[in-house]
């Protein structure tokens, strides 16, 4: 009996309907979108779609003037584009693996570079973090998701999330750190000798210092954020 047949191949991978929702893992790796009305994706992250769906990218005054200076300020932060139609959309984000939480008027900050897509319904604001841009080449900026509705984000291998609570801080390596709760906000310190210390390069160590009540998300990766060229 033949092993490796095309029609095998074609059997294992073959797109499923899991009747999920509005978004469905296909894989760890790839969500599908069940598109009735509008989804707000990472610019770049469709790699297929079927259906009638139009793609267009945020419009500079799509969220007001103050959302405009924003940008202008913060620099383009993330570039998201608006699908639109009804369809299924396939999107994905360099073989990261993605989560799907359902916000019930909650909120929550997610690094910029780890926003996939999120509903509508799903209020944003982009933050920069600026005493982390002073540290850092490039800095980093988060998003703030608030609201009700499904957002998706992405990490490098499996996520891991810890419960912050008062009295009981938890320090981070801000190019591990994916998300945390809307009810934290981090403080930035230094440490001179704990990457040294580990033969991981020299000089200071920049970390993010959690207090309070709530979560923060982290992967297994340190990502390297580059300065943007203008």
């Amino acid at each position: 009996m033949s092993r490796y047949t095309l029609h095998d191949f074609i059997s294992q991978t073959q797109q499923q309907d899991r009747g999920e929702g509005f978004f469905e893992l296909e894989s760890e790796r790839m969500l599908e979108v069940n598109l009735n009305g509008m989804v707000w994706t990472k610019m770049g992250s469709m790699v297929a779609y079927r259906g009638g769906v139009k793609f267009k990218r945020e419009g500079m005054l799509e969220h007001g003037v103050g959302k405009l200076f924003k940008k202008a300020f913060t620099g383009e932060g993330l570039s998201l584009t608006k699908a639109e139609g009804q369809g299924k959309v396939y999107l994905a984000d360099a073989g990261k693996k993605i989560s799907i939480l359902n916000l019930q008027n909650e909120s929550i900050f997610v690094n910029g570079n780890d926003v996939l897509a999120f509903e509508p319904t799903i209020n944003h604001d982009i933050k920069m973090m600026r005493k982390l841009t002073a540290m850092m080449a490039g800095g980093l900026f988060n998003v703030h998701l608030a609201g009700t509705g499904m957002v998706a984000i992405t990490t490098h291998y499996n996520p891991m999330t810890l419960i912050v609570k008062p009295g009981q801080p938890v320090c981070t390596d801000p190019n591990a750190t994916v998300a945390w709760s809307g009810s934290l906000t981090p403080q930035f310190k230094t440490d001179v000798s704990f990457k040294t210390f580990l033969g991981r390069g020299s000089g200071e160590s920049i970390q993010m210092l959690f207090d309070g009540e709530g979560f923060v998300v982290l992967q297994p990766y340190e990502e390297v954020y580059f300065q943007q060229q203008s």
